[in-house]
């Protein structure tokens, strides 16, 4: 089941790349994006994460935070985040597998990865705009740049 622009978004607390956690019902008085991709350490996903990196986290307002979220565990992200420079939080959904995923409708149940979904969430919580790409389709980040500056 997915989840509409207009809803609130779904709460959830996940681990970043250090261990450390990520409760969404912290981030209140920020607007969030929330970026669902499949797993660490594959092309399309490399090329997403160094446009939010180089492109998306100069250009943002200082009340927006920017996490991504996939299946892969606490120890893929940190190595992935050392080597490329992430610096934004990375969140595993490894356990219960996906459950984060699922609550958004983004989790490919047959592949047990998450597609390529992102949500805008504003200031008190609620989602104000989606994407959801197939597995193997990029998203455009400047497209989320264009809705942030509307919030």
């Amino acid at each position: 089941m997915s989840v509409e622009v207009g809803e609130r978004a779904p709460e959830f607390e996940l681990q970043d790349q250090h261990g450390a956690p990520v409760r969404l019902a912290d981030l209140r008085g920020r607007n969030v994006v929330l970026v669902f991709y499949p797993l660490a350490f594959t092309g399309v996903c490399h090329g997403e994460l160094n446009a939010i990196r180089d492109d998306l986290l100069p250009a943002v307002a200082d009340d927006v935070e920017v996490l991504t979220v996939s299946v892969d565990s606490v120890f893929a992200h940190r190595a992935w985040a050392d080597r490329e420079g992430y610096t934004f939080p990375m969140l595993s959904d490894f356990w219960p597998h996906g459950e984060v995923a699922r609550a958004y409708g983004v989790f490919d149940e047959k592949k047990g990865v998450a597609n390529r979904g992102t949500f805008i969430i504003d200031r008190e919580g609620v989602i104000r705009w989606k994407v959801v790409n197939p597995i193997g389709s990029a998203r455009d980040v400047t497209e989320y740049q264009k809705v942030l500056t509307h919030l």
